[in-house]
């Protein structure tokens, strides 16, 4: 089956990113969302970070117009029944993508693949929404999409062996490393990295050292790129504990219970980068 467009649903981080590089690796690319303003934010995010090529020397003006002019961007979800593959980009909660990839697979072809970018959540449960559980399969992009190489390829337990090898040619054709990952909870990247990030915040809760000194320690002391803690804030706190919530209802082990911290700044709004506070003031 040759792949030539491409639907994203969700324009958010996640899927304006998916949406770019789809576009950027020459798909014809359907960007869908659910307001109109979050469409042109989408669309100004791609340009601008298109923008950003162009200015280092990496990609020329000609080739950002070219990769604009492939997306089109949508509120109309009825038009993802023209898409040869489609990647949901939504929420990090089952119910929503539930009713969107019921919604899909009535709309799609039967020959579809309907990916999900979910990046805790299983694709078993998600695939068992359709009628085509063969044909679902998790494609979880890393932040920021365009810079980051690794896709992570999770098969459901219905998964075919035909849809895992379409779905890991084309993040190879998007100039993306597929690997292949089972489905458990928070698969491979978040079951280690998100539980680190709770650990810190339970640092940071108990008094062993400020927001700065957990930080510096691993960046100064691990050589991560990046701090627990701010790492947090630029992934989103909601996130985070929306992750570590299906790991620990999907392990039901109390080493991944999420801390109360956590817990209680989600609850005050205080999410990270995207309010202007979480661990740091922005």
């Amino acid at each position: 089956m040759e792949i030539k467009k491409i639907g994203v649903v969700g324009a958010g981080t996640m899927g304006n990113g998916i949406a770019h590089v789809a576009a950027f690796s020459g798909y014809q690319v359907i960007m869908r969302d659910v307001a109109d303003e979050l469409l042109q934010r989408a669309t100004k995010t791609i340009d601008k970070n298109l923008q950003r090529g162009v200015d280092k020397g990496k990609i020329t003006e000609e080739q950002k117009k070219e990769a604009l002019s492939r997306i089109t961007p949508t509120t109309d979800l009825s038009l993802m029944k023209g898409a040869d593959f489609v990647i949901e980009a939504v929420n990090e909660d089952l119910n929503i993508k539930r009713e969107v990839f019921s919604q899909l697979d009535s709309l799609c072809p039967p020959q579809v693949i309907l990916a999900s970018n979910t990046s805790s959540i299983s694709l078993t449960k998600i695939g068992a929404t359709t009628h085509r559980p063969d044909k679902v399969i998790g494609m979880h992009f890393m932040n920021p999409v365009p810079i980051m190489k690794l896709v992570e390829i999770i098969r459901g337990m219905d998964t075919s062996e035909e849809t895992f090898s379409l779905t890991k040619n084309l993040a190879a054709a998007m100039g993306k490393t597929p690997v292949e990952v089972n489905d458990f909870p928070g698969f491979i990247s978040n079951r280690i990295l998100i539980p680190m990030i709770n650990e810190a915040i339970y640092a940071l809760m108990e008094g062993v050292g400020s927001a700065e000194a957990i930080d510096a320690v691993m960046t100064l002391g691990m050589n991560h790129p990046m701090g627990p803690l701010t790492l947090a804030d630029f992934i989103g706190l909601d996130v985070c504990l929306a992750i570590m919530e299906v790991l620990y209802e999907g392990f039901g082990d109390s080493k991944y219970r999420p801390c109360p911290l956590l817990r209680k700044m989600v609850a005050a709004g205080h999410l990270g980068r995207k309010t202007g506070q979480g661990f740091y003031k922005y």
